[in-house]
């Protein structure tokens, strides 16, 4: 674990209106299901602000490359709880519970990994853990200290029929307990199902226009019972009102790029509840900071391996001070930071 000394005149975001500088790095990168070749040359962006912060240099960093208790391998998904407790999964199926410190709490391993492990963890609005196990076409669900609740768990059929799951990348509750479940492979698209799990209808499918995806990759839902989609292979945001018979698009912004406002395979968002989003950049390994309309209000982040770099991240959240935590994946380590 590392403590860093707060630095108010070390500012990794910078004024939009300045100017950015554009740092080339060459990065080999495995894209699944983005059906991109490996060894693309990705551009970090170093510049971008947010006028509140007092500071954008992180104050913590944690993590190791390994297997033992307390170490990351590969994190790929991450959730904070109402105690600030932060819950990471990594590439060997374990969920780990840290404080928000950084310091090892308890953990436990999903039932199976052979075939793949899980990419996304959220809170239904019980407390409980949903766990997407994307290579098990299901949404697994525990309480927080690890007991599996079989029967809050959610599909387990592989199939492109009403209910059925391919990889399930998400999964989020609104506030009637309606389950929004996202996938992609045979099926790029997104289900609704009622609190007891029962398919109730689904949106999308695999394109470019609006409305359709490629690798819904995470969910959020705002007070509004409203779905934000990162959108990451299709390089967007879209947002839908599901509430009704069936989902109508609310927002859409995003293209390819490594300037302010736009995205390069934005694989986590998250909302603070005061008018803005965070998205991480799995492409541009970064943070944007957007206003609700997609406006960018600057950027955090670029391609290393130093505290204040990441290396493709896959993941963040906030928590209850609004501090952003950064899963800086393939540096298997997580970054704390006030944007």
């Amino acid at each position: 674990m590392t403590r860093l000394p707060p630095k108010s005149n070390e500012r990794g975001f910078r004024e939009l209106s300045a100017g950015f500088r554009i740092q080339n790095r060459s990065c080999r990168v495995s894209w699944g299901a983005c059906g991109l070749a490996a060894g693309l040359i990705l551009a970090g962006l170093g510049g971008g602000c947010v006028p509140h912060g007092p500071s954008s240099r992180p104050d913590l960093a944690w993590g190791q490359r390994g297997t033992s208790r307390g170490q990351l391998q590969k994190p790929r998904a991450m959730v904070i709880d109402k105690s600030d407790q932060v819950y990471i999964v990594d590439m060997t199926g374990r969920i780990q519970v840290f404080s928000a410190d950084g310091r090892y709490v308890r953990g436990w391993r999903t039932p199976e990994i052979a075939n793949g492990k899980p990419c996304g963890l959220t809170f239904d609005i019980s407390g409980n853990l949903l766990v997407a196990d994307t290579h098990y076409f299901r949404v697994l669900a525990y309480t927080p200290f690890g007991r599996l609740l079989a029967d809050r768990c959610l599909g387990g059929r592989s199939g492109r029929g009403p209910g059925e799951f391919n990889f399930v990348t998400d999964a989020v509750q609104d506030s009637r307990g309606c389950y929004y479940v996202s996938e992609y492979g045979d099926c790029d698209r997104i289900q609704k199902l009622s609190p007891e799990g029962r398919y109730l209808m689904q949106w999308g499918g695999r394109g470019r226009s609006p409305g359709q995806f490629a690798r819904p990759q995470s969910l959020a839902v705002d007070a509004q019972d409203r779905v934000w989609v990162a959108d990451a292979c299709n390089h967007r945001i879209q947002v839908f009102d599901a509430t009704g018979s069936e989902a109508r698009l609310v927002k859409i912004w995003g293209q390819e790029g490594q300037a302010p406002g736009q995205l390069c395979y934005p694989y986590d968002l998250a909302l603070d509840g005061r008018g803005h989003l965070y998205v991480c950049e799995f492409g541009n390994h970064r943070v944007q900071k957007f206003t609700l309309d997609g406006q960018s209000l600057g950027c955090w982040g670029t391609s290393g391996r130093q505290v204040g770099e990441l290396s493709s991240p896959w993941a963040l959240a906030l928590d209850s001070r609004h501090r952003v935590y950064v899963l800086d994946t393939y540096n298997h380590r997580v970054q704390r930071v006030r944007l």
